[in-house]
């Protein structure tokens, strides 16, 4: 078993060692103080985030994925990062995954022996044929989950990209990969309990990663989410309103277009821009590879 007290995330922290005596106020008040050193962390990372956008986008518009890995709380930001893509931005499901050690289950019921056999992680790679096309982002609090690292190096064996997201210094066997965000979040206010600090530095990460990809592949024009599929009644009114900004149009004129367009609200601003039908705005958009900006520029 290895010996993770050296480790940052399992350090005590001097302001919370009389949590169970302060009054709730001052506790928050430690609380607040910390995460604002998460975010802190986050902005030390700038440059590394900023590479691993580049690494995702020239992944994705190759016809590749980015898959998540992690356990516990790690795992689950990614693929609650994962599953909001396809309604912010359009994207097909299989675009961008989560892998959680111990499978669908563990994203709702803890099955924290699951992090701990490394022929899991590398299995999972095996599964889901990873390869060169794809980006394998292996997510680790404390950077020594077992089930991350066999699923880093097996992506690695197989050709594929691979980013690792860590909240401490480098530890021995620490995975080869192309690149690693090291926010170094430091201990928590609740000793060893990574879904604080280290969590928010890492759904903050995950954040930046996927919102900045996506600007990259035309999918947000100015900062509206205009890939949006408006495929319920909260998203149709929100496409409407994105149609009102961009075209002038009144709200019972742009839902008229948001069902015309099937909830396409890119297809549905360059037909009212460009004044052509349904067809030819998806032709149009097709062209400009779906950049609603070079469609509106023709």
């Amino acid at each position: 078993m290895q010996d993770r007290s050296a480790l940052l995330t399992e350090q005590r922290l001097e302001a919370s060692m009389e949590l169970d005596r302060l009054s709730i106020s001052e506790a928050l008040a430690v609380m607040h103080e910390q995460d604002l050193l998460a975010v802190n962390a986050v902005a030390s990372q700038r440059e590394e985030v900023a590479r691993a956008v580049e690494i995702v986008a020239q992944a994705l518009a190759g016809g590749g994925r980015l898959i998540y890995v992690g356990a516990g709380t790690s795992g689950r930001l990614g693929v609650l990062d994962a599953s909001e893509c396809p309604p912010t931005f359009g994207t097909d499901p299989k675009m961008v995954v989560g892998v959680i050690a111990g499978g669908d289950e563990a994203m709702f019921r803890s099955k924290e022996g699951a992090e701990d056999r490394a022929e899991d992680g590398a299995t999972a790679m095996d599964d889901r044929e990873v390869g060169v096309k794809d980006v394998v982002m292996g997510i680790a609090a404390g950077g020594t989950t077992a089930f991350v690292r066999g699923a880093l190096n097996r992506a690695r064996g197989r050709g594929t990209k691979t980013i690792f997201l860590c909240c401490v210094r480098k530890n021995e066997g620490e995975p080869a990969v192309d690149l690693v965000i090291r926010p170094l979040t430091g201990p928590e206010v609740l000793t060893g309990s990574t879904r604080l600090k280290a969590g928010t530095a890492t759904k903050l990460i995950l954040n930046q990663i996927t919102t900045m990809t996506m600007v990259r592949m035309g999918k947000v024009y100015e900062n509206l989410m205009v890939d949006l599929k408006a495929t319920n009644q909260k998203l149709r009114d929100r496409g409407a309103r994105i149609i009102c900004i961009l075209t002038g149009l009144s709200r019972e004129e742009s839902l008229r277009l948001v069902q015309a367009t099937d909830g396409e609200v890119k297809t549905a601003i360059v037909m009212r821009r460009r004044n052509v039908s349904v067809e030819t705005a998806r032709d149009l958009l097709q062209k400009a590879q779906g950049n609603l900006r070079s469609a509106l520029e023709v």
